[in-house]
């Protein structure tokens, strides 16, 4: 496939050049031109978010270039059997709204290992700080990355190389401007922008296959099911009902990039209904980036990498000046994921490494300036992890996507629901599933993915399934063996008078459920 660049027309450019213009001007104008108060919270957005930004901010940092690419190539080859990964994540962030979003609030934290230092003491906020920098670096900063270059290298034929230090140098001066504020506001725009574009994609497509009741007949049936057979090799049903549970934990109720949003919300309230609203936009995921994969399998059946199906789609159906915009939708969905990702990077070191035990009497002004700087440091270290990843040549985007996130998510997951469900957990179990129990994970996950890539492991999914139980019965048989350590139990993250859901929070909430059930129902049995 011909780089997309050489088939731009000068309308390309000049709708490029606007667009960058813009982003560039509003981030500007949030960073310098309303700056007023000289102590506000880089991090948290001054706790100013509204539901809307909150909503739009998370769908910004989970729908990055990995999804366009990724998801239209997981709908090339299986289906819409991916869509479990972003319409089964309901459940999950409706456990961060009335599960975790009070208890967080209520404790008043800027991060979630500050949260569980709360609960357990300083030595697992500790840890658990030093897990969080590491899993941002991997899932979001390197695997950001990665997803990034292999989109720009097909865009413009760049190596991976230039295409990751272009993407991290404007990232990166992104985020030392604005910080989160900057983020939550341009996000808002991206987002739009991204939904007008990818719905013109998937107009154009169907319109070109002859309607979807075409795509419909020209596909397999069970491109159609949310669930296949157990005996499926791609997403077998007890894998996606077992596993994805482990994933979804950790990814929409613990960890720091996702989180962060809500943490900065004007109120408990208006972080519930931020949490609903992306359950809402959760569901475009699948007609907006999972069907354009369907659609490029119905128009051009014999690609030979899946992974080009979403710019085979651009570059063929798209005219003059909407190649330039879906460029510029795409620089969007970077500079939101790789700029959150660095943001929560640098709150973390920040405000749980340097601040806590380094210098707690740390000036605001000296918090932010060492933020920026940990900024800096982070991008450099994930172009490293970016590159080393593309060491990994035996699956598709898709794949390594979700085999990373299923190994480095058991520990967060167990520390969690053990720490805010079970009020016997003891700290010495937490610190030793953050480090025993992670170590034993990346162990597995580096034997699976680089050392025996074999058909005899279990499916990626169910091996996360198998690693949360074995730390799950390590955490329970710690604690209660741990009779010192039960002693010692904190409660201060146990707030007795936890504020809870009001009536519209609960409403919106049984609104999508039902809505979610439906869908399930319709896209099985085909």
């Amino acid at each position: 496939m011909k780089a997309i660049y050489n088939l731009l027309q000068p309308v390309d450019f000049v709708i490029v050049a606007i667009y960058l213009v813009i982003l560039i001007a509003l981030g500007w104008w949030v960073s310098f031109g309303q700056r007023k108060n000289k102590d506000q919270n880089l991090f948290l957005a001054d706790k100013s978010l509204g539901w809307a930004s909150i909503g739009f901010t998370m769908w910004g940092t989970n729908v990055g270039p990995s999804m366009l690419v990724a998801s239209a190539s997981a709908g090339y080859q299986t289906g819409i059997v991916a869509g479990n990964f972003a319409w089964y994540a309901f459940v999950f962030i409706l456990m961060l709204a009335v599960v975790f979003a009070p208890r967080y609030l209520g404790a008043n934290v800027s991060t979630l290992p500050e949260f569980l230092g709360k609960r357990f003491g300083e030595n697992t906020r500790n840890i658990l700080a030093w897990y969080t920098l590491i899993t941002i670096l991997i899932s979001w900063l390197s695997l950001g990355l990665f997803a990034g270059g292999v989109l720009i290298k097909q865009l413009l034929g760049l190596d991976m190389l230039l295409s990751v230090m272009v993407m991290v140098v404007v990232s990166t001066l992104f985020v030392v401007a604005g910080g989160l504020k900057t983020i939550a506001y341009t996000s808002v725009f991206q987002m739009l922008l991204l939904i007008i574009v990818s719905l013109i994609l998937v107009v154009l497509g169907v319109s070109k296959a002859g309607g979807l009741h075409a795509v419909y007949e020209k596909t397999p049936s069970n491109f159609w099911n949310l669930f296949h057979a157990a005996s499926d090799k791609s997403f077998p049903w007890p894998a996606i009902l077992l596993g994805y549970p482990i994933m979804g934990v950790w990814f929409w109720c613990t960890e720091q990039s996702m989180v962060q949003s809500v943490l900065g919300a004007k109120s408990l309230k208006q972080g519930q209904l931020g949490a609903n609203f992306i359950g809402w936009l959760k569901i475009l995921d699948v007609p907006l980036f999972i069907l354009p994969g369907i659609i490029c399998f119905v128009l051009y059946p014999h690609l030979k990498n899946p992974d080009e199906a979403y710019l085979v789609m651009v570059t063929n159906l798209f005219p003059a000046g909407m190649k330039g915009l879906i460029i510029v939708v795409l620089v969007a969905c970077l500079i939101s994921t790789i700029g959150a990702s660095l943001n929560s990077v640098s709150t973390v070191f920040t405000m749980d490494i340097y601040v806590k035990k380094y210098k707690p009497e740390a000036t605001n002004r000296e918090i932010m300036r060492i933020g920026r700087i940990v900024t800096v440091a982070g991008a450099l270290v994930s172009v490293s992890v970016t590159l080393a990843i593309d060491n990994i040549k035996h699956l598709d985007l898709f794949n390594v996507f979700q085999s990373v996130l299923g190994f480095l998510a058991p520990p967060m997951s167990v520390a969690f629901l053990f720490g805010v469900l079970w009020k016997k957990t003891t700290a010495k179990a937490i610190n030793y599933v953050l480090t025993v129990g992670t170590a034993f994970c990346l162990l597995v996950g580096i034997l699976n993915l680089w050392v025996i890539p074999s058909d005899k492991w279990p499916h990626f999914l169910l091996l996360s399934f198998y690693l949360f139980v074995v730390l799950s019965v390590m955490t329970y048989l710690i604690s209660v063996a741990d009779k010192k350590g039960a002693l010692q139990i904190q409660q201060a993250a146990y707030f007795k008078s936890l504020a809870k859901p009001d009536k519209q929070v609960w409403m919106m909430w049984g609104i999508l459920v039902a809505v979610m059930l439906g869908l399930y129902l319709i896209f099985n049995g085909h």
